[in-house]
């Protein structure tokens, strides 16, 4: 009986106090900067130990995947949690309350800007969409915000900025915002919501308010880590594919055929890598290697970046699943006017790095 009773009084065990979780935090980004520190030196003393020939196409491949296999990964662990943190501090519906009542022009800025920092992407448009609409967002603000998302978001920029340099990833920030204001500015004056979905110009929802936030700083790191379990775990797969295939460019394709093809000089580039990102699906953690491994071998920059946006922005599996809430007509504005956006951001970054 004593027993029992001793077993009944003890006390759950204390969670760690803020104080410790924010040192646990400093100490494991400490770690990661060292960590980061030695990839370069690893990955070339293993590529050295291994039974290839140096300085052949597989040996470059070889040493294009070793060393960008955990860089890329630990950028983007980083990246997300980063992010996750102040992604704490936004949800569907706060952004939704941000927006709503929110007229043309400021609410254009306001969504793109806020489509840097919130957790939505393209597997998440339908319910954002009719959320947004319904809460009496305007359909050129939603759909800016609905561009930005996916295009500009935190992992495109974090990666750009470590890989390929400031300048490049300011001016895609810069553009990218521009695409996305401008494209849902558009389509707010053309006045297309008589092209929804009828069900979704059915739909009302109660009034928004913007909810309360009171999530503790042990909360929020908890949150940058669940970002990471959740993006990280679920992209994986698509890095290391994407890794693959910068490390095959690196190694194989000729520099002079691929600057040939993607290069300043063939005016037609922008808009063909335009319609080929169209088909394909990727994230912006997946397709940055294949950005960096074209970048590397002489592409021209518009033409890349060109590419990386059509990807991201316009690919084909997004347009399937806004077709649950846009007419084929509205579609078609949509790829339109996204589309000649990101060809005009094409050429003129290969006439302003020229």
């Amino acid at each position: 009986m004593s027993a029992d009773l001793s077993l009944t009084r003890r006390k759950p065990p204390r969670e760690a106090s803020p104080l410790a979780w924010a040192a646990a935090t400093v100490a494991a980004i400490a770690l990661w900067f060292v960590v980061y520190a030695q990839l370069a030196p690893f990955s070339q003393w293993l590529v050295a130990r291994l039974p290839v020939e140096p300085g052949s196409h597989l040996a470059e491949a070889v040493a294009f995947f070793i060393y960008d296999t955990p860089k890329v990964l630990m950028l983007l662990t980083l990246v997300v949690f980063a992010m996750g943190v102040v992604r704490s501090f936004f949800s569907a519906e706060r952004t939704r309350a941000l927006l709503a009542g929110k007229r043309e022009g400021l609410g254009n800025v306001a969504a793109a800007g806020l489509g840097i920092v919130t957790p939505f992407c393209s597997c998440s448009a339908v319910p954002l969409f009719v959320g947004f609409v319904s809460a009496g967002v305007p359909l050129g603000v939603t759909f800016s915000f609905l561009i930005a998302a996916p295009m500009v978001n935190e992992v495109a920029l974090g990666l750009l900025f470590a890989l390929v340099g400031w300048k490049v990833a300011l001016t895609y920030l810069a553009f990218g915002l521009s695409i996305a204001i401008v494209a849902g500015w558009i389509i707010g004056r053309l006045h297309l919501e008589g092209w929804l979905e009828d069900w979704v110009r059915n739909v009302r929802a109660s009034p928004v308010e913007l909810p309360p936030n009171g999530m503790t700083l042990v909360d929020r790191i908890r949150a940058g880590l669940d970002a990471v379990r959740d993006i990280v775990g679920k992209v994986w797969m698509w890095i290391i594919a994407g890794i693959a295939a910068g490390a095959f460019i690196h190694g194989y394709v000729p520099a002079d055929l691929l600057g040939s093809i993607m290069g300043r000089d063939a005016w037609w580039s922008v808009p063909a890598a335009v319609l080929l990102g169209i088909p394909m699906y990727s994230n912006a953690a997946g397709i940055i290697p294949v950005v960096e491994a074209l970048l590397a071998k002489g592409a021209a920059l518009g033409t890349v970046l060109a590419f990386m946006m059509a990807v991201i922005a316009l690919s084909l599996p997004e347009m399937i699943i806004l077709r649950k809430v846009l007419s084929l007509k509205l579609i078609a504005v949509f790829v339109g006017v996204v589309g000649t956006g990101i060809l005009a951001v094409g050429f003129l970054f290969n006439a302003l790095f020229s």
